[in-house]
């Protein structure tokens, strides 16, 4: 099964606070959760889009924090709490599940959610309240807008890079390949790029700054059609008639399942980057972007108020 969404697990995380009838860490519950709700590894290792955190621990950590506002749990100390009379009163009404909906009963979240903005202000009786769309924790919230504008300025940017002309783009697969630690200097990389004229090849840059190795490139600015197979045969037998075992195959377009498969089968490592590759690695080293804002996420720094250190 998939890793629930937050709401759906505050109320087996509240059985359970009601179970153990005690203070909890977090950590044990993590676990313990995970077990209840028979959630496979794979499911414990699913991770939000940043990497930095994976879903269920994210979720997880967010019901907690929602039953706090609402009084139905507490915190004991730091990285513990347990549950209150107020959540086992709720229990006691037998609920058949607990929602953002059923914390709006109590003030002190409906405080702690109007402050946050974290929902749309909407009347608990309005037919128009569409519980489906408030599943995600403010952090999935965060993470999905980032991704959507991300994929936003990739369709963008790749489109553009459709429309420069064959040197603008030569200049902008130069440019990314040095920010990404390869041909030395901008002025060595542009000096490489493009000198060869050999067939199949359109320039060669260092593959570090020592220049102890070189990597051929081929770039192909195409709009619609796909890089096929015999496009990388050739580009492969370049490689071979330079004695080079390296080589990147960069397109604005895309590569065709047969040509992904030639790749894989011959001794030369040639590393193919279609159009959406490449728009999302000139995003992830700053090449034709620029930073519109900037949000800095802080968390409480727990260790600053223990008055004992």
């Amino acid at each position: 099964m998939a890793v629930p969404d937050y709401q759906s697990l505050m109320l087996p995380l509240l059985a359970y606070a009601a179970d153990k009838k005690s203070e909890l860490s977090v950590g044990v519950v993590m676990d313990e959760l995970g077990s209840r709700l028979e959630l496979s590894d794979e499911d414990l290792k699913e991770m939000l889009p940043s990497g930095l955190q994976s879903t269920f621990v994210n979720r997880v950590s967010w019901a907690v924090v929602y039953m706090k506002k609402a009084g139905l749990l507490q915190a004991t100390r730091r990285g513990f709490f347990q549950i209150t009379e107020r959540g086992a009163a709720l229990l006691n009404t037998k609920p058949t599940q607990i929602n953002n909906q059923v914390l709006r009963k109590y003030p002190e979240f409906n405080q702690f959610q109007s402050r946050k903005n974290i929902e749309n202000k909407r009347s608990s009786e309005s037919k128009d309240y569409a519980p489906e769309l408030k599943l995600s924790t403010p952090s999935e919230s965060l993470e999905e807008a980032y991704q959507s504008l991300r994929d936003e300025l990739s369709d963008e940017m790749l489109d553009k890079l459709k429309r420069v002309s064959p040197a603008f783009f030569e200049r902008i697969v130069v440019e990314l390949l040095v920010k990404m630690g390869y041909g030395g200097s901008l002025s060595d990389a542009g000096r490489a790029i493009g000198r060869s004229g050999d067939g199949g090849i359109d320039g060669i840059i260092k593959e570090d700054k020592l220049g102890l190795d070189v990597i051929y490139i081929q770039a192909k600015r195409w709009d619609a059609n796909s890089v096929g197979r015999p496009d990388i045969q050739q580009f492969a037998g370049a490689l071979q008639g330079q004695r080079a075992s390296k080589g990147i195959f960069i397109t604005t377009s895309r590569f065709t399942e047969d040509a992904k498969s030639f790749v894989s089968q011959i001794g030369s490592k040639i590393v193919l980057i279609d159009g959406e590759q490449l728009a999302q690695l000139m995003i992830d080293h700053d090449v034709g972007v620029s930073t519109a804002a900037t949000y800095f996420v802080k968390r409480l720094d727990s260790d600053y108020f223990s008055e004992g250190a």
